[in-house]
């Protein structure tokens, strides 16, 4: 498995070259928690996961990616880019928790993320300005 991290896709400069670093090309349907998905939900409401979610979104302004100008105006979610499994939260693993692991997305980017459905990725608004005689 690659070890992705948050300083290495901070360097991608621009929202699709962060995409295409983090994207996992999973398949729709295939079980990650299963039976076992009561100890992740036990896990995101605990006060270590909401400290650390609280901290992730202010480190990232609250955007899409972290990258400044994609907004999160609906929920924002907060991603593990190397996805996490329940023996991960079982063990303790430290990893879960650090923030170098973790970066703030819409549920839209993050289901492309995991299913590479890059089409429904949130596309940069272009504002108009008087005197714009160009069309998009």
């Amino acid at each position: 498995m690659i070890t992705r991290t948050y300083r290495e896709a901070v360097n991608c400069q621009d929202f699709n070259s962060r995409f295409d670093y983090l994207k996992l090309g999973g398949e729709v349907g295939s079980s990650t928690f299963g039976f076992d998905r009561w100890i992740n939900q036990k896990f995101y409401k605990s006060r270590e996961w909401r400290s650390t979610r609280d901290f992730v979104i202010v480190r990232d302004g609250g955007c899409d990616l972290a990258v400044p100008g994609y907004e999160i105006y609906d929920s924002i979610l907060v991603h593990h880019i190397n996805p996490m499994v329940a023996e991960d939260i079982v063990n303790g693993d430290d990893w879960i928790l650090n923030p170098d692991y973790l970066i703030t997305t819409t549920q839209e980017t993050h289901n492309a993320i995991h299913y590479g459905r890059d089409i429904t990725l949130p596309k940069v608004v272009v504002e108009r300005a008087p005197g714009d005689t160009s069309l998009w």
